[in-house]
């Protein structure tokens, strides 16, 4: 005889299920933005394209994610790597540069000057309620939605704890798919002080119109209220929320 298990205990295995296999993910993730030299940016693309992502596959870093933002004026390519560990991520990088297929690539690429005049590196860890992180594809185009929060002084685990326990469900109710949360480990990027995470929606249009309805939300505006008066004040400083809206390159495993 088949056993039907009752709705709830169903409900609260696969949240134990979802919330361990998150708490598993110890890798070491770092979030990477180039900004290409002047006319640069095609042919940044086309080295990754034809020679990096496949270089860094050999030596052991996985590809979650590659975006342009939607507008700018800075050249910026921004990128998503995972490693087991920073160990693992220094001898990565070490046996990358050193690779003979890596140097003639570079070589031949900047034969007419550098593609890249500036690199930025934050390092993240993926938090306890994140999404499980890896590369993946829609059946329509998507944007993603980079976020960055910066909480009050103190005020952090708070935060994390509003979007483990609230934000992410009204997020998905309000058709904003959540695709990975990630602290950082650094002081210099906002380590203790910062939430990173990345949406997708459908389009830009469709991210307005979700945020507008998760923000007239009910649900919402009590738990807002709730957590903010629990904390004495706001959760984030005054403006330190930020968005920048992404769209995948054509090389990019997530789209």
């Amino acid at each position: 005889m088949k056993t039907i298990l009752p709705l709830a205990l169903v409900t609260a295995v696969a949240a134990f299920t979802a919330g361990a296999a998150a708490a598993d993910d110890t890798r070491c993730y770092e979030m990477r933005i180039y900004y290409a030299a002047p006319g640069k940016l095609d042919a940044l693309n086309s080295r990754f394209r034809d020679h990096t992502c496949k270089l860094f596959e050999n030596h052991g870093m996985v590809n979650i994610g590659y975006w342009l933002p939607v507008t700018s004026s800075e050249n910026k390519l921004v990128y998503l790597l995972a490693y087991p560990s920073r160990d693992a991520r220094e001898k990565s990088w070490k046996e990358f540069m050193a690779d003979s297929d890596w140097q003639t690539a570079a070589k031949e690429s900047e034969k007419d000057g550098k593609l890249v005049l500036k690199a930025d590196s934050i390092f993240l860890s993926a938090t306890d309620f994140s999404p499980a992180i890896k590369p993946s594809a829609a059946t329509e185009p998507r944007v993603f939605e980079l976020r960055t929060y910066t909480a009050s002084p103190g005020n952090l685990d708070n935060l994390l704890a509003r979007f483990r326990d609230h934000t992410m469900k009204l997020f998905e109710k309000h058709a904003m798919t959540s695709f990975g949360y990630w602290t950082p480990t650094e002081k210099k990027s906002g380590a203790g002080e910062k939430l990173i995470y990345l949406l997708a929606h459908k389009s830009q249009e469709a991210a307005a119109e979700s945020f507008r309805a998760f923000r007239a939300d009910a649900d919402w505006i009590a738990v807002k209220q709730a957590s903010e008066d629990k904390a004495g004040g706001p959760l984030t400083v005054q403006d330190g929320v930020k968005s920048e809206f992404l769209v995948p390159t054509d090389y990019s495993p997530t789209k």
